[in-house]
């Protein structure tokens, strides 16, 4: 999927208009769908507010993974890697255990 795809689809979900979009970053609506449309890209530092103005990974705007995570996983992520690595072992521990169990109720349901 292409930048300009993306970025509409990222929009659509919160809800934003192009307009909305443009005010945030100081420019004009046109400017954006221009982006939409893949008809220009953005520099790397306004592709950055795009994505944290809508609230997802710079790497998925950009193409560059197709999994969108959202802002608020992606700060608990972050903030899981500060972690003292036996408290990182136990977070991990649990997480597995609730993907397993996920797993086998998807299984039998």
């Amino acid at each position: 999927m292409s930048f300009g795809k993306r970025l509409t689809e990222a929009r659509k979900k919160k809800s934003l208009s192009q307009q909305a979009v443009a005010k945030s970053l100081g420019t004009m609506a046109p400017v954006i769908g221009r982006y939409e449309r893949d008809e220009a890209k953005p520099s790397i530092e306004v592709a950055a507010k795009l994505a944290s103005l809508l609230e997802v990974s710079l790497d998925y705007l950009v193409g560059n993974s197709d999994v969108e995570v959202d802002i608020s996983t992606l700060n608990r992520v972050l903030q899981l890697q500060q972690l003292p690595q036996e408290d990182k072992t136990t977070v991990f521990k649990l997480v597995d255990a609730f993907l397993r169990d996920y797993k086998a109720k998807q299984a039998y349901s």
